[in-house]
């Protein structure tokens, strides 16, 4: 535990377990992101940190209102009440960051779960024991989420001495991703109820590839449209704008005018609508949750 950590547990401590009633999904979340940290020690740094920013808030933004409206007592409470706004938004956007990372998480997960599940259907194949399956799937893939998920399940049953089940009843509840929690849940009762785990996991992988080359070709035809929109209406519009605003500057007065408009065209417009496109691209890649 850091020094901030401390400090913030030290005076705001008795006050997390009563916040935290309000977030009954902020400890699971807190868990699956794998924070080395409790759901009161997180929420009490989130209040310290919260109420830093409102004292560093009320000065400025005092300040910044007294520019404007000439009136010491009206800006201040202006700025008090917008502080007070903000604070709480940030405090909100706390509790939330944890829900942002396992959503990442499972995401990241999702992606690479088809390619995963096939090597452990191969690796199952040899009629090896459960355990030993998820030993040598750890050793040879250790990189990646799905890596350091199978990593913590050998870690149960090597370190912790766990047996298969429970290890893997472990994993279920601290993945982020709903399509691996199926996975091990159906490996789980296939393996408690005596079932072939082989074939369980040659048609888990089946269907998984199956959805991932349906997502892809979604994805190939989603990036296709998107493509001809941000050619068509950002970049050709933008060169047309440009263009038809300078054949109106050659019989204006307003030169100046048209000139500050096709640089926050080109300079600002156009970076945000490729930031935004991009954002969007990102967004849509196969592997949501």
């Amino acid at each position: 535990m850091s020094f901030y950590t401390r400090t913030a547990f030290r005076y705001f401590g008795r006050y997390s377990e009563n916040i935290a009633i309000f977030f009954p999904d902020l400890k699971s979340d807190i868990k699956k992101t794998k924070m080395r940290t409790s759901v009161q020690e997180y929420i009490s740094t989130s209040i310290l940190t919260t109420f830093l920013v409102f004292l560093a808030e009320i000065p400025l933004l005092s300040f910044a209102f007294a520019l404007v409206f000439k009136s010491f007592l009206f800006s201040f409470i202006t700025g008090f009440t917008v502080s007070v706004l903000l604070s709480v938004l940030i405090f909100f956007l706390f509790t939330q960051y944890p829900k942002t990372v396992v959503s990442e998480r499972s995401k990241k997960m999702n992606s690479g779960l088809p390619f995963a599940s096939l090597y452990l259907s191969t690796i199952a194949g040899t009629k090896l024991p459960l355990n030993r399956v998820f030993q040598i799937f750890g050793k040879f893939t250790k990189s990646g989420e799905i890596g350091e998920e199978v990593g913590m399940i050998n870690k149960d049953m090597e370190a912790f001495g766990f047996d298969a089940h429970t290890a893997l009843e472990r994993a279920v509840e601290r993945s982020p991703s709903k399509n691996f929690k199926d996975l091990l849940w159906g490996l789980l009762s296939t393996s408690a109820s005596g079932g072939d785990v082989v074939s369980y996991l040659r048609e888990k992988s089946k269907t998984l590839m199956d959805d991932y080359r349906r997502r892809l070709t979604e994805f190939s035809k989603k990036m296709m449209l998107l493509s001809e929109i941000y050619l068509t209406a950002i970049v050709l519009g933008t060169i047309f704008f440009v263009i038809l605003t300078a054949i109106f500057s050659g019989v204006s007065t307003g030169v100046r005018s048209i000139i500050l408009l096709q640089t926050l065209v080109i300079f600002i417009f156009l970076p945000l609508m490729s930031l935004m496109f991009i954002i969007l691209v990102k967004s849509s890649t196969p592997g949501e949750e």
